[in-house]
């Protein structure tokens, strides 16, 4: 069994962005105040902003009155977009990580089909929740419920 799909580093990502997008509104979000109301310590969100940054995700601020906040609406960030940018690559096996699979035996390979599919499937479902599902979907309290 799994034990850990998604890092630690993936699950605050998300934490983070999903904070950013209900604040939206406020401008540029101190990190302390997202470690705060997320229960994640401030040094560990440090690591994960160059990450979030470099990816063309968020918009920073420094100085007084600085931060972070989202470039674009919470409908336009997709959850398979920020974990694939944490996580480095969401493929379920080695031979799937780049694009092109130099496997020796990828031509005969019988799990091959079964890890491209799961590979699919990984990419249609992240890539089918946004942001702004996570938050309406937190606010309903019904529905699908995406628990994170």
């Amino acid at each position: 069994m799994w034990s850990e799909v998604i890092s630690t580093r993936g699950r605050y990502a998300l934490r983070l962005m999903i904070d950013l997008a209900e604040h939206s509104d406020e401008g540029f979000i101190p990190l302390k105040d997202i470690a705060k109301r997320q229960d994640i310590s401030k040094k560990y969100l440090e690591q994960i902003i160059p990450l979030l940054n470099r990816s063309g995700l968020l918009q920073t601020s420094r100085g007084f009155g600085g931060g972070y906040r989202l470039i674009k609406p919470a409908k336009d960030y997709t959850v398979f977009e920020i974990l694939n940018t944490t996580e480095g690559n969401m493929a379920p096996v080695a031979c799937l990580e780049s694009g092109k699979n130099t496997c020796p035996r990828r031509n005969e390979c019988a799990t091959l089909p079964v890890w491209q599919g799961l590979q699919n499937v990984i990419f249609e479902y992240l890539s089918g929740i946004t942001l702004q599902d996570v938050i309406n979907s937190q606010k309903d309290k019904s529905g699908n419920f995406y628990n994170i």
